[in-house]
This record gives structure tokens, C-alpha cells and sequence, in this order.
């Protein structure tokens, strides 16, 4: 049975998951440095490992389209989760260089594509869609007993797609995207007219909500989408408009607990080139900047996270993954470039995120 999550149930509730053995691939020896799930041009699917120039060490296969990965905080494990609507994760060992096992949502559950580790490693979170429940749920497990499910808590919020761990280690950032699906109609969105995206912070070690803001009633259709941190601890998010292709509207954002969400304006150019949607975003190694990248304007750009002002614009076709390990930011596209001080291309497809190992 899956229940909400409440101070009395964390330690008690335990909802099995059966795990797959896996075989791994690999190609090529060294350290990885990022990680990408990719589409290959036979069309298949997979997950690769490069180092920092952009070579690839070796892939995995995947069942079908993944989305984002996960880097455990001993960097020895990661998880790499299914694209909406889909219900597979997939486990596999960084220093092996191989798969260890996967494993699936629990039953009325898909994922969306994102997760995260606990600081000491031994939770790993996932945003997941009770579509039968019109609600979005953070699904709970043990990372020590076998990514067995122990349990879930709710969202407040439909549509639930990145969600962040905070550097107190213990608050939870959402971004709930407000728009409603269900996987017998799997990338329709059902509710656009009365869809109600927000900005959710809860804590990790009860479930609870500790606050929560939304944006402006005339902006109710730009959905919340992807987070990250800067220095100064403000959550900023990249969001996708689901109006009337010819309104003009911001679709980048910060947040401050206890303050109104601030929109950052871009100059015209730029905001026009993000053709009304940001894939990604991510805070620098010093979280003193941040990139956003939009796959269907070809654009990146760098913002000073202090005062909002444009630094850098990068154009490449369907430019979407960012990362930072410390040395300035390295992009990835759907068209096989890697960008990391020279354009690397590659036999694969990118998908829309790239994560530092």
C-alpha cells in the first residue's frame, strides 16, 4: 500500500520493488565525468559516461527514452530515470563501469524524469505522477535494501518534474509544473485552461510543507519546470509556456523563502530564441552563475546570479544539457556536439540533460 509520508510511517512503510540484473558495456577506461542519457542513429536508447573532454568511456542500453541522472554523494553510483511516462530507473556502477540492476515506480505511479540522493546516500528521491490520484508525489527509497520503496509524500502540486535538495540538507524544493497527464494519453496535457504551476519546499525527514508560492494568475500557463541553486542559497527555475504562442513572457525566475517570486527579464533577442521554453538550468560550481538552455531556440545563456545581467549567449541546434564540474560550464545538444572549450561531435543524440559525475 502507498500512503503519504508522516514522521510515524518513514521508518514503517514498506512497499517491495522487485530488481533486475543487468549486463554492462564498456568501451573505453578513466574517471567519467558526465553522464547523458543519448538516442544512437539506429534509434535506440541508452546512457553514457564521458570524460571531460567529451570522450565517451561507455554506454548502457536503456529500455526506452531516459531523462535525467543522478550521481550518488560518494560519486560511486547512478541512476538514471525514465522519460514521462515512463516507469523504469536504471542503477549502474561508475567505477565498474557496468549495470548493477533496475528497478520500477510502484504500481499507479510513472516518473518524470528526475531525482536525487539524500547527502549521506542513503535515500534516493524521484518525482512521480498518482495519476489515478491527480496529484504528485515524491517517491521514497532504500538505497541500502535494494532501491526498495518505503514510501512517498505529496507534492501539493500537480505535475511534479525537477526537484532539488537544498544545501541545509534537508529542504526540498519542487517545482510542480501544473500540468495534468495520464499515461493512457502519454504526452497529453489535459488541463491547460485551469493548469496552476507552483513552487514548493518541503521537508525531507517529514513530508511537510514548509511553504509554498505560485505565480501571477495571468502567468498560470507558464509551467515550473527545472531548479537550481545559486550561492546565496536563492532557488532559480526555468519555465515553459503553454499560451498563446504570441504572448511575450518571461520564463526565468527566482525565489527567496518568505519573498514573491522575482521573473528575470532578458534582452529581446534572447528571450525571443527561447521560442517560449527553457530545458535546463543549472547554477555554476560557485554558484555564481547560471546557464539556461532552450533545445528549441538553439540558445544557452549565462546570467550573473547576483544582479539577473546577461553575460554570454551560446547558439548550437538543440542545445539543451548543462554541466559544471569547476571549469566553466560544457553543454550538450540533441545533435551530438559536446561542448567543453571546443565542439565535439559524437554519434549520439543528447538527451535534454547532462550531469556532472
Amino acid at each position: 500500500m502507498v500512503t503519504d509520508l508522516t514522521r510515524r510511517h518513514f521508518a514503517g512503510l514498506c512497499a517491495a520493488l522487485g530488481t533486475m540484473p543487468l549486463a554492462g558495456l564498456s568501451s573505453a577506461s578513466g574517471s567519467p565525468a558526465f553522464l547523458s542519457a543519448y538516442r544512437d542513429p539506429s534509434g535506440s536508447f541508452g546512457v553514457a559516461a564521458l570524460d571531460d573532454a567529451g570522450t565517451v568511456l561507455f554506454t548502457e542500453a536503456l529500455p526506452a527514452r531516459g531523462h535525467d541522472t543522478v550521481v550518488s554523494p560518494d560519486g560511486r553510483t547512478a541512476v538514471t530515470f525514465a522519460r514521462r511516462p515512463g516507469r523504469f530507473a536504471l542503477v549502474f556502477d561508475l567505477q565498474q563501469q557496468r549495470q548493477a540492476f533496475a528497478f520500477e515506480a510502484a504500481p499507479g505511479r510513472h516518473f518524470y524524469g528526475h531525482g536525487f540522493f539524500s547527502n549521506d546516500g542513503r535515500l534516493l528521491l524521484a518525482t512521480e505522477n498518482d495519476y489515478a490520484g491527480e496529484r504528485g508525489v515524491m517517491g521514497i527509497y532504500d538505497v541500502q535494501a535494494g532501491y526498495r520503496r518505503i514510501g512517498e509524500f505529496a507534492t501539493h502540486g500537480i505535475g511534479p518534474h525537477e526537484a532539488l535538495l537544498l544545501a541545509d540538507g534537508r529542504t526540498v524544493a519542487i517545482a510542480n509544473g501544473g500540468i495534468l497527464t495520464h499515461p493512457d494519453y502519454p504526452r497529453q496535457k489535459l488541463n491547460l485552461p485551469t493548469m496552476a504551476p507552483s513552487l514548493a519546499y518541503l521537508d525531507m525527514q517529514t513530508g511537510d510543507l514548509i511553504e509554498q508560492t505560485q505565480l501571477a494568475s495571468e502567468l498560470h500557463q507558464l509551467s515550473i519546470r527545472h531548479l537550481t541553486q545559486t550561492a546565496d542559497g536563492t532557488v532559480w527555475f526555468g519555465g515553459q509556456y503553454e499560451g498563446a504562442p504570441t504572448d511575450d513572457v518571461p520564463l526565468l525566475g527566482r525565489h527567496q523563502r518568505g519573498w514573491d517570486i522575482e521573473l528575470i527579464g532578458l534582452p529581446v533577442a534572447q528571450r525571443s530564441m527561447l521560442r517560449q521554453y527553457i530545458g535546463s538550468i543549472k547554477a555554476s560550481y560557485d554558484g555564481r552563475f547560471v546557464a539556461v538552455a532552450s533545445p528549441r531556440g538553439g540558445i544557452a545563456v549565462t546570467l550573473n546570479a547576483r544582479n539577473g545581467m546577461l553575460i554570454e549567449t551560446l547558439t548550437s541546434p538543440d542545445i539543451c544539457g548543462i554541466a559544471d564540474r569547476g571549469a566553466g560550464f560544457v553543454h550538450s545538444s540533441g545533435n551530438g556536439s559536446f561542448l567543453a572549450g571546443k565542439d565535439s561531435q559524437l554519434p549520439f543524440h543528447w538527451d535534454n540533460h547532462l550531469r556532472a559525475a
